[in-house]
């Protein structure tokens, strides 16, 4: 690298992850994904901020023209009282009353369902990323290893082949 040369720096992603749901991109195929909000208790933003969730077992259900966040484990703030939060209580999502209509529609559709993605702090506030997803078949995740399993060995053959040149 030249003297002066300034090297090229990626730009930063203003969120901060705090969790992420691999299961759901393995199980399911991503069709469609919205940025909601949720509604937090004090406690269990602190323990978002300590970097503790779990998404494994979320879902999303429309109820009442509302979109709730169900089965998500936010572990109870160690350092909180007795007005600590429940760890899987029901928490309420935050999203344009069109995106609700638009996953309460697709949502009833035979196999397909809507699940979280990922969790993060976008500006200080807590979202998460949700998407409408269709169940993947068995054969089809054997696939999508063995693609992915493929797609390794070549680039380690191509490294590899380099390293001779």
């Amino acid at each position: 690298m030249a003297k002066g040369a300034k090297k090229k720096q990626k730009p930063e992603d203003p969120r901060k992850i705090v969790a992420n749901n691999k299961k759901a991109r393995h199980d399911y195929v991503i069709e469609d994904v919205f940025e909601a909000g949720l509604v937090l208790w004090g406690t269990e933003v602190k323990a978002l901020r300590m970097g503790r969730a779990s998404l494994v077992d979320g879902y999303v259900h429309v109820d009442r023209g509302e979109a709730w966040l169900e089965g998500v484990h936010i572990p109870e703030y160690f350092q909180g009282t007795w007005n600590n939060h429940s760890p899987r209580r029901k928490r309420k999502l935050l999203l344009h009353k069109d995106e609700i209509l638009r996953l309460q529609a697709r949502a009833h559709e035979k196999g397909h369902t809507v699940v979280p993605l990922s969790l993060y702090f976008l500006d200080g506030r807590a979202k998460v990323e949700i998407a409408l997803a269709r169940g993947k078949k068995e054969y089809d995740k054997r696939q999508a290893l063995r693609e992915k399993q493929d797609n390794r060995e070549a680039l380690r053959a191509m490294r590899h082949r380099e390293k001779l040149s």
